[in-house]
């Protein structure tokens, strides 16, 4: 590749770095949930107007949802940020101990605080760029929510946000750097509640009719199903309210949270089925009635091979993230906090035997290369409302090394590390990398052309069908 035609909107990354920096920690320093991601939404908005994108609030009628664009005519490259936290992942920041800012609080431990920040800065090296050349061309950042369990994307792309995209570009924090291999599952979120007949547990049980009953019931039988399920299939659940806290009153209500996943919307739609005839047959034994409702769900991703070979070329123009040893040594102390089944999980995540890995592999902290982009699947996959953008438009995704090999999603260790230079520095990569790509989608009628005719072919065999239901609207947090 030659990375003379690339240079230039890195050179752009590199200006305004510092300020995107500062943007991820105010972000980390005070971590929301879904849906309430108020501040991370103001902060991304106030920068929007800053750096001179035309702004559109509210979008898809979600408060913490945000729209900027720049540009006019041309194509539309869409640029997708993320900002939520996740509950209970308080940490401080830079210390490879466990030690919470505030217990039982919220944290970055997805690293949304990066993803978001970077994304932004990307589509402003963009706007720079397109503004410096004076072509035309439309860069559009989109302000994420609730991409854990909220599926905000998926109201998104059910409202018509994407439809005029010709592509759309994201990435996500790891402790590897590749092109993301687009394999991810389908879920759908549904609260289960029963409800049956309050009693005295001890004077008179036999007038009262358990609605815990009924939701351990239905857990048991959700338990059977997992012989008869398919492989990668997934279902989880969580009490949302367990009928009280009074043990001598037969609970009158309960209500549990099934998550339910599936390799593709076709089999989603079927395991929910059995799923739902479980929740059934355990009103039926306990005498209770159940109703339902969709919370969230999200779709499968779909792959774009002209977009990821295009991203592959970027990626391997500008190298594996310039790491100090300063970054190594903290690397190394978070990775003395994991276990070698997490170490040996990354490399599956990589397409790398464990069993294969060398010494010197095994004792390096950081990812030091690109992953080829043809690697084998040897990991588990996670599901993400990427995936229904991916379905409406074309979608590539790269992974970019900010944290320890073997760093787990979702733990203290990845909010340990969320503040640190070498999470900059890969945040500062993945905007080059999306930016790189963004500009060469400007330039590139023929990839563009390629990629909508690879999406095409993709939807001509399954066409898209929204999984939430239409009358479901987003669990917007009132505030």
């Amino acid at each position: 590749m030659d990375t003379r035609n690339v240079d230039p909107v890195w050179d752009l990354v590199e200006a305004k770095r510092e300020d995107f920096e500062n943007l991820a920690d105010r972000i980390f320093d005070a971590p929301e949930i879904a849906y309430t991601e108020r501040r991370a939404v103001a902060e991304h908005t106030a920068m929007l107007r800053t750096q001179g994108f035309r702004v559109g609030e509210n979008a898809a009628g979600i408060p913490t949802a945000v729209v900027g664009e720049w540009g006019a005519g041309g194509p539309v490259i869409a640029i997708l940020g993320e900002y939520d936290a996740l509950p209970a992942l308080s940490q401080q920041a830079g210390v490879a101990t466990h030690a919470p800012v505030e217990e039982g609080g919220h944290g970055h431990g997805c690293g949304h605080n990066l993803l978001g920040a970077a994304a932004i800065l990307a589509a402003t090296a963009v706007r720079d760029w397109l503004e410096a050349e004076g072509i035309p061309g439309r860069v559009r950042y989109y302000g994420c929510p609730a991409e854990e369990g909220g599926a905000a994307k998926t109201y998104m792309v059910r409202d018509g946000l994407f439809a005029d995209v010709d592509a759309a570009i994201s990435w996500h924090p790891y402790s590897h750097t590749g092109v993301d291999p687009a394999r991810s599952l389908a879920n759908t979120r549904i609260d289960f509640t029963f409800h049956g007949k309050a009693a005295h547990a001890a004077g008179a049980p036999e007038l009262g009719r358990s609605a815990l009953d009924a939701v351990e019931l239905m857990n048991v039988g959700v338990n059977y199903l997992r012989e008869h399920m398919p492989d990668d299939a997934r279902v989880h659940y969580a009490y949302l309210d367990a009928g009280g806290i009074a043990p001598n009153v037969v609970p009158a209500r309960a209500t549990v949270r099934q998550l339910i996943r599936a390799r593709d919307l076709a089999g989603l739609a079927d395991l929910v089925e059995r799923v739902r005839a479980v929740a059934d047959g355990a009103a039926l034994m306990t005498g209770t009635r159940v109703e339902s409702r969709v919370h969230s769900a999200v779709s499968n991703l779909v792959g774009n091979r002209p977009l990821e070979e295009a991203l592959q070329r970027v990626l391997e123009g500008l190298g594996p993230v310039p790491f100090d040893a300063a970054d190594r040594a903290f690397a190394a102390e978070i990775r003395r906090t994991l276990s070698p089944g997490d170490i040996a999980a990354a490399w599956r995540d990589m397409g790398i035997d464990p069993a294969l890995v060398t010494d010197a592999q095994n004792e390096a902290p950081l990812c030091d290369f690109v992953l080829p982009l043809d690697r084998p699947f040897l990991g588990g996959m996670g599901s993400t409302d990427v995936g229904d953008v991916s379905w409406a438009v074309p979608t590539v995704q790269a992974r970019v090394a900010t944290c320890a090999i073997g760093t787990p999603l979702h733990t203290w260790q990845m909010t340990a590390q969320g503040k640190a230079p070498a999470a900059h520095e890969g945040m500062a990569h993945a905007a080059k990398a999306m930016a790189g790509l963004a500009r060469l989608l400007m330039r590139d009628e023929g990839l563009r052309r390629d990629a909508a005719a690879a999406h095409a072919a993709r939807l001509a065999r399954t066409p898209y069908s929204c999984p939430i239901p239409p009358e479901v609207r987003p669990p917007v947090q009132a505030g």
